[in-house]
């Protein structure tokens, strides 16, 4: 689509929430900078299972505050484009990547600056050497694995049983507690074990008899365990004695066990995730990347769940 210089491309539900074909490229207005924030000249958008769950439905979608029209995506990386009044940290040019809730994928996002990854946006320098495409990968799921395993914490003496470790969250999981020294495995189908292996974890095939195969992978026992899918790695790991402190759920409730909310990382969490991104300790596979035109199809692929790594928007 041709635009002048005052509008841009931003990626909506216009009519109804709904799945990927609900979705449209439209022509908008630039957005305007108020006192305290940013305005990011978007490059790259990683999507997350959280985007499309919040937006499915109408209901849903209230539930997290959103109305139509609305957009879509929540991390993304970019350049600073305007800084608006009262913002001493950042400058135009200077690099940037974050979370902007429910509406990364477009050619412009406004964030507050240095803000907080909910409702108002965030904004964290990008690390010379880390690539846009990486660092718009970064900020829900590096947050979310972040706030589990502080929850979990392990160490060198741990056992720590992650469960759907081949997905967005757990990428990050298993690396960051193999690098604090934790023995990790992870469930995943039986195509994703290579990949689990690929990042330092030992896979397991989920479903039955998943104790029985721990029992035999850790005879000496499993000390932690983090579920990135349901509550199934819970109940396996509550089986095999692991106390409901050294335990955390992402995607569901279980009582007694402590949920992980990205929006509660520790400050700073995300800026280390990026460091290490930007050294090469930590590996964010990127399995697809999509132009922004192509964002039903991006959104298809990622839904269905059995990609390894990330999928991201070029804008």
């Amino acid at each position: 689509m041709s635009m002048s210089t005052n509008t841009s491309r931003a990626v909506q539900f216009v009519k109804s929430f709904g799945g990927p074909e609900a979705l449209d490229l439209r022509e908008v207005p630039v957005p305007d900078v108020g006192p305290g924030q940013i305005r990011v000249r978007v490059i790259a958008a990683g999507l997350n299972p959280m985007d499309w769950f919040m937006t499915s439905d109408a209901d849903t979608a209230a539930r997290f505050g959103l109305s139509l029209p609305c957009g879509f995506g929540n991390d993304y990386a970019g350049v600073v484009d305007e800084v608006g009044d009262g913002v001493g940290e950042f400058n135009v040019g200077d690099r940037v990547f974050g979370g902007a809730f429910s509406r990364s994928v477009a050619d412009y996002v406004v964030v507050d600056a240095p803000g907080h990854i909910g409702k108002g946006g965030d904004a964290h320098r990008t690390p010379d050497g880390l690539d846009d495409r990486i660092a718009g990968a970064l900020a829900i799921a590096g947050c979310t694995a972040a706030a589990a395993l502080a929850i979990v914490n392990p160490g060198p003496s741990d056992t720590l049983l992650i469960g759907g470790a081949g997905g967005g969250v757990g990428v990050f999981a298993v690396q960051l507690a193999r690098l604090a020294g934790a023995r990790v495995i992870g469930t995943g189908s039986a195509v994703s074990a290579d990949a689990l292996r690929a990042l330092g974890a030992e896979p397991v095939t989920y479903g039955e008899s998943l104790a029985d195969r721990l029992r035999e992978l850790a005879p000496d026992g499993i000390t932690a365990a983090m579920d990135l899918h349901g509550t199934d790695t819970i109940a396996v790991a509550r089986e095999l004695g692991v106390p409901d402190a050294r335990m955390a759920t992402i995607a569901a409730a279980v009582d007694g066990v402590t949920p992980a909310n990205g929006a509660n990382a520790a400050p700073g969490a995300i800026e280390k995730i990026a460091r290490l991104a930007a050294e090469g300790r930590l590996r964010v596979p990127i399995a697809a990347t999509f132009p922004v035109n192509e964002v039903r199809a991006a959104v298809e692929l990622q839904a269905g769940r059995h990609v390894h790594g990330k999928v991201v928007i070029d804008l």
